[in-house]
């Protein structure tokens, strides 16, 4: 598995992570005060989140970054 199917597959994974902690942080709410635990806990995978889509969205054009530098050597 190459790496940015490796990162595509974790992103996947971790927002699914995400969407639980926050369905579970809508029912904590709804029960009553929840603990901070419970509110903060989002925020770990979300950070994951960010991480990966900023790669997945870059990745793209710095291939194309590096495919142009090595075509402009070889002319």
């Amino acid at each position: 598995m190459t790496r940015n199917n490796w990162i595509r597959q974790f992103h996947r994974w971790v927002s699914i992570i995400f969407t639980a902690t926050v369905i579970a942080n809508f029912v904590a709410i709804g029960l009553g005060e929840p603990p901070a635990f419970v509110v903060y806990m989002p925020l770990p995978p979300l950070f994951l989140l960010l991480l990966t889509g900023l790669y997945m969205f870059a990745a793209p054009y710095a291939a194309k970054w590096r495919r142009e530098g090595q075509t402009v050597g070889q002319g």
